[in-house]
């Protein structure tokens, strides 16, 4: 495709998700991202094996969750228009938070992954969504656990405290977090403000002895 044309030039690909994922990482600038992407990826690995989900697909998810960090900030919605990816209102408001689209349709035209589930959780990475899938879940906790910024994550030991209960615990202690700071936020992304909702109730069920599926 057009778009990609000048994001891949110089791009050695030799076919192994780990390698190629960093090379063009490293290609754009984005060292930082290839370490935390690897990071995210073994994470991702021993989330799956705990909680009965393919360590492989998910360990792929964790390396390119963020891939598309080789595009600026700035250029990410006319990117996101260019291949015909929706486009909410707070993301247009706040562009960062398209990433996880823009992860996913490089992850499927770059990299050439079609597995369904690999794909849908790359794409709500950062905001997870209502009905998540266990691959949802895995990403989305061990992008919080491994996450990006300096210092330790404010909420951390209450995640891995709620993992001994269930991965939808887990990712509802990160969804809280940012619940309790939405005032502070320049946006509130919806399918967060779904995943919140949805977890919320589900939880609840939980503590009253129900299980929660796929």
């Amino acid at each position: 495709m057009k778009v990609y044309a000048q994001l891949r030039e110089g791009w050695l690909q030799v076919h192994d998700i780990a390698t190629d994922s960093e090379s063009l990482l490293r290609l754009h600038g984005c060292e930082h991202t290839a370490l935390h992407s690897k990071h995210v990826a073994e994470e991702a690995a021993q989330l799956a094996n705990r909680f009965g989900i393919d360590p492989i697909c998910a360990s792929m998810a964790g390396y390119l969750h963020d891939i598309s960090a080789i595009i600026p900030n700035h250029q990410r919605i006319q990117i996101a228009e260019e291949l015909r990816i929706e486009i909410l209102p707070e993301e247009r408001t706040f562009p960062m938070i398209i990433h996880q689209k823009i992860s996913k349709a490089i992850a499927r035209d770059l990299f050439s992954i079609q597995d369904a589930a690999v794909l849908g959780a790359i794409e709500c990475h950062t905001t997870l969504k209502s009905q998540p899938s266990r691959m949802d879940l895995v990403l989305f906790v061990a992008d919080k656990i491994a996450w990006d910024q300096a210092g330790t994550p404010p909420y951390l030991h209450q995640l891995q405290s709620a993992l001994d209960k269930s991965i939808e615990h887990a990712a509802f202690v990160y969804l809280s977090y940012m619940w309790e700071q939405r005032e502070k936020l320049r946006v509130m992304h919806p399918w967060l403000v779904e995943a919140y909702r949805d977890l919320r109730q589900k939880n609840l069920h939980l503590e009253e002895g129900g299980k929660t599926g796929e």
